[in-house]
């Protein structure tokens, strides 16, 4: 069984707290980040709806949202 990508609708009268939806990280060249696959990288290009990592082994174009991707 997987898990379905859209997210369940929250009751307004569910006894359980709403899930916090996370805002979208803002990166720059530069800035460090790591990834849940890939590990540890750096930023090294910026386009519209995507960021240029370089993870020592390979650069990759992570999309927008960057759901796996935190900056250090």
């Amino acid at each position: 069984m997987t898990k379905s990508a859209v997210p369940k609708r929250h009751l307004p009268t569910s006894p359980f707290k709403a899930p916090v939806t996370r805002a979208p990280e803002h990166f720059a060249i530069g800035d460090q980040v790591t990834h849940d696959v890939h590990g540890l990288g750096r930023v090294v290009g910026i386009e519209d709806a995507a960021a240029l990592v370089d993870f020592g082994s390979a650069q990759m174009r992570i999309l927008s949202p960057y759901a796996k991707m935190t900056k250090l």
